[in-house]
């Protein structure tokens, strides 16, 4: 009895071995995934600007004007221009800008930031952060160019009266064709940081300081773009954008670090994006991040201190979102500030932010 069960064991084991194991699916063409937001709060959006897709619009900041009035400035990728439209309403205003390598000319603008009447806009093709002044656009500085490889998000923070750090992310690729990651070594040159000096009779001095990103597997940045920090908790938030290992947030020191965590990745289904700080001057406030999905972006609120999740919402219409910019200020339609944000590569939509407080219970105000 024995050597029959023997031999039927024997048997099975062989037949096991030669059935060949199923084939894995390549994770490098696995698509976006859809994500419908069924487990977020609606948001109905505030309004939707008139859809401008020969622009393919990437991302947008906002800039308040001496009269009091609200631009929100986007950014350009197919047109290379800045489009322009108003705050309170969505209203296209203008567009700025043609194709080229000079001052006032850009070739695929990508991220923007303002501070004060300076707009900085990064271009990925020029390899170069450009620096103008509003409202008229006049060109006050060229960033970057001599080490910048294929620049896309930056974040400024003043470090001193008339002093401004600038990170810049750099996602070069050893193949963009298909986006065959460098050399993990090479990692380290993911995010650019620059002195920047704002002399009191006008321009713009800019001082080169290296760069930073962590080469282990866990804390490697990818595939980057957004990025914005928190110097009050000494906290970088880093988009990782490559599906293939998992995207989410990567928290970083000031310093360059990899603190050693992340976002939870469970709550990014299909691209993380735009990030911004809500910030009260006690240390409170909350993170916003973005889930790019081609149906309805989702949008992740996060504690400001502890990163604990604090729950999501989405729009009725917004959707492949890039870029996001935080107006935390009262504008003449926003009494408690406003969540703006690009939308399906045509617009910008924009989020009262006391409606997002009053759906996830959290606070309008730092008051």
């Amino acid at each position: 009895m024995r050597t029959v069960l023997a031999l039927v064991l024997s048997l099975l084991l062989a037949a096991c071995a030669s059935v060949p194991a199923p084939p894995q699916p390549d994770p490098s063409s696995r698509p976006m995934p859809d994500v419908f937001g069924a487990d977020s709060a609606p948001v109905p959006e505030a309004f939707l600007s008139t859809e401008m897709p020969e622009h393919e619009i990437d991302s947008v900041a906002s800039w308040t004007t001496p009269e009091g009035h609200t631009w929100l400035i986007a950014t350009g990728k197919k047109s290379h221009q800045l489009v322009v439209f108003d705050g309170d309403d969505g209203d296209y205003r203008l567009a700025f800008g043609e194709r080229g390598d000079g001052p006032r000319q850009f070739n695929r603008p990508n991220g923007i930031s303002v501070f004060g009447d300076l707009v900085f806009v990064v271009e990925r093709d020029n390899h170069r952060v450009q620096v103008l002044r509003l409202p008229d656009f006049e060109p006050v500085a060229m960033i970057g160019q001599d080490v910048l490889r294929s620049p896309y998000g930056l974040w400024l923070n003043e470090t001193a009266p008339g002093e401004l750090q600038l990170l810049v992310t750099d996602s070069f690729m050893a193949d963009y064709r298909t986006e065959t990651l460098p050399p993990m070594h090479e990692l380290d040159e993911r995010v650019k940081r620059f002195r920047l000096r704002i002399p009191p009779m006008g321009g713009l001095e800019s001082e080169y300081l290296g760069h930073f990103g962590d080469t282990t597997e866990a804390g490697a940045l990818r595939m980057v773009e957004s990025i914005a920090g928190d110097p009050m908790h000494d906290r970088l938030l880093i988009a990782e954008e490559d599906l293939r290992v998992g995207t989410t947030l990567r928290v970083y020191d000031l310093a360059g670090n990899y603190a050693g965590t992340n976002l939870p990745r469970e709550r990014f289904r299909a691209q993380a994006e735009g990030v911004a700080l809500w910030a009260c001057p006690d240390g409170s406030g909350y993170w916003i991040t973005t889930d790019q999905a081609r149906d309805l972006t989702v949008f992740h609120v996060f504690d400001r201190r502890e990163l604990g999740y604090l729950g999501s919402i989405t729009g009725e219409k917004t959707a492949m979102t890039d870029g996001i910019w935080l107006h935390a200020s009262a504008t003449r339609r926003f009494p408690y500030g406003a969540l703006f944000a690009a939308h399906d590569d045509a617009g910008v939509a924009a989020f009262d932010w006391q409606d997002i407080a009053r759906v996830l219970s959290i606070r309008r105000s730092c008051e």
